[in-house]
Formats: structure tokens, sequence, C-alpha cells
């Protein structure tokens, strides 16, 4: 009998465990929800995920089980008890595949680091929008919740270049306070990222 797809895209080859008590593993859960992202459904929802694949191996349940286990910060928390996220594109920028060679696992203020918001940033350069009332171009920055406020700039490029030194800091700022739960890649990924406009 032909074992039926999950998402239409990947195999439970009934391996390794993906249930408890309580519902799905972890395991399972997070294999799913990567699997949904990979689907024109999924893509539908969450127009960030558009473009998004999966990896031949990353379809069979019991290699991406296995694979989890040997990741550097699978089975970390944070300190508000959540488990760290799937990453798919800090090891290589704008990265639509989902892979053994390019997922890692995350701390989620790391995650929300880079989390876009293309809907509300409008036509200027990230972190950049344009004050009526100064008749100006004003940087802002997420920052512990809220946004802060960077200052009113000349040009557009001059507000972006405060953003791009403020985020740059956070991101490095945040590599160091996890460094020794970090993969080694992760953590030169951070310190070495570098923001661009469209980020």
């Amino acid at each position: 009998m032909k074992e039926k797809l999950v998402y239409g895209l990947g195999i439970n080859d009934s391996k390794c465990a993906n249930t408890i008590p309580k519902g799905n593993t972890r395991e399972y859960t997070i294999w799913q929800q990567m699997l949904f992202r990979c689907t024109e459904q999924g893509q539908a929802k969450n127009k960030s995920y558009s473009g998004c694949t999966v990896s031949e191996n990353f379809k069979s349940y019991s290699y991406f089980y296995w694979w989890c286990h040997k990741q550097v910060g699978f089975g970390n928390r944070d300190e508000k008890g959540k488990s760290w996220c799937l990453d798919k594109d800090i090891l290589v920028k704008g990265n639509r595949l989902y892979s053994e060679h390019t997922c890692v696992f995350l701390p989620h203020n790391i995650n929300s680091l880079f989390t876009r918001a293309n809907k509300t940033r409008g036509e200027y350069c990230m972190g950049v929008s344009w004050s009526k009332w100064a008749s100006k171009y004003m940087a802002l920055c997420a920052y512990k919740g809220k946004q802060k406020h960077l200052g009113y700039f000349n040009t557009e490029q001059q507000a972006f270049q405060a953003y791009k030194t403020f985020k740059e800091g956070l991101i490095r700022q945040a590599a160091e306070g996890c460094r020794d739960r970090l993969d080694n890649r992760v953590y030169e990924a951070l310190v070495n990222y570098e923001v661009s406009p469209t980020d």
C-alpha cells in the first residue's frame, strides 16, 4: 500500500516517534510546519514563505528526526521557556531551501531580529520612513518590543545608515549574549551580518 504524503511532500516512514501523550513530538511538529511552508497553501497564508522548497532528505521524517538530534540548539529553551526555532536563511542570506546544509536552530530573540515587515515598510529602505511633521527622513528600529527612534535625516541614505548601524549592533549583541550556546556557524554569520536596504 502506497504511503500517504504529508502535505503532499513528506514521508512519515514511522521509524521514529511522532506522538506523545499530549500530542505530536517536537520533531514532528517542526517537520510538519516546515513542509506546510513549502506548499501553495502555506505560501498563500504567509507571503514571507513564497518560493520555499524542501530538500529530498528533509522530506523523510526519520531523516529529519535524527538530523534534529545532532544539531546545536535543538534541545535549548530561552529564558521564557520557548524552544529554539528552525531557521533556513541565517547561514545563507535569502535562502529559500529547507535542507540539512542550510538549517539551524536559533533562540526566538535572535530569530525575531530578522522578521521582515514588507507590508508596513512602504517605498523606503528598511528602517526608514518619511516624517511629514519634520519634513525629513526618519530612522526607526524595533527594540525591546517598541519602535526606537534613531533620528531625523536629510536623505534616505543617511537614515538607512543610522538604522543599519544600530541593527547590526543589536545582532552582534544578541550573538555575544548566547555565544556559548550557538552553533559556531551561526555565531560567525551573526557577527558578520550586514543589513541591506531590502532586509
